[in-house]
């Protein structure tokens, strides 16, 4: 069982990798997104998780709010809606990863500099005015999804200048009998290697996104946008605390992701 889905596994990404290299560049922006989205399914459904969508519909031109779990968190969201994903600048120069990366528009955030923010927001800005959804993580790292940490305000800022909404949305993983479950958790000193290995050991898994409704932007200080996000996935997680890893108003702590 597990060595046939390391298998179907391997097989999926080599086609992933060939879809980029041949398809990508000859693709329109609504193919490149239905070619992301179908290969998210297809990965979820051989990793034998299953996708339930609560809450309201995911608006376009929304940057997308999320609590952080998984590496899985990008192919959850993206199997419901292909989004452009913030992720730190570290991330482009990982082998393979990087790349592909860098080719399915993530668009890469490096701390402490406030004129690569402007570029930045500029970029998110771009985007969202074109109809397209941004997602961020604003906690910044992942947890065991036991709870939620404080949110990095800064990260909201490109919606907030633009006039865009930004929409909520709640993650958590659970075994077949609902109860939540572990094995996705990317947190701690777990390796990529030993989180894969927990998933694929899982004979069922339960990825759910629950989306809360979209907030409005205009005139909102990002310190109260974030907090109305962070409460309304809180909200949506019945099972899991609410943990301020800073205080909100520690401006020094968000300036290290902005």
């Amino acid at each position: 069982m597990r060595a046939w889905r390391y298998l179907r596994l391997a097989l999926h990404l080599a086609q992933g990798l060939l879809t980029v290299l041949t398809i990508y560049p000859l693709s329109r922006d609504a193919t490149r997104l239905s070619l992301r989205r179908r290969w998210s399914q297809r990965l979820l459904a051989i990793l034998g998780i299953e996708l339930r969508v609560a809450g309201q519909a995911i608006q376009p031109g929304c940057m997308l709010v999320a609590n952080h779990i998984s590496w899985l968190d990008i192919f959850v969201i993206n199997a419901l809606a292909p989004s452009a994903f913030v992720s730190k600048a570290e991330v482009r120069g990982w082998p393979l990863i990087g790349w592909l990366a860098t080719r399915n528009e993530t668009v890469f955030l490096r701390r402490g500099s406030r004129g690569h923010a402007k570029i930045i927001n500029a970029e998110i800005a771009t985007l969202l005015d074109g109809g397209r959804n941004v997602a961020v993580f604003p906690e910044g790292t992942t947890t065991d999804g036991s709870h939620v940490l404080h949110f990095h305000a800064a990260l909201l800022q490109p919606a907030i200048e633009c006039g865009h909404p930004i929409q909520p949305l709640a993650l958590t993983y659970a075994g077949a009998g609902g109860q939540p479950n572990r094995a996705a958790a990317y947190d701690g000193d777990i390796t990529l290697g030993q989180c894969l290995r927990n998933i694929v050991a899982e004979p069922h898994l339960i990825a759910r996104i629950d989306a809360a409704a979209p907030i409005a932007t205009q005139g909102v200080h990002r310190r109260h946008v974030a907090a109305m996000s962070h409460a309304a996935i809180v909200a949506r997680l019945p099972s899991v605390g609410d943990v301020t890893a800073h205080s909100p108003g520690d401006e020094d702590a968000r300036k290290k992701v902005a």
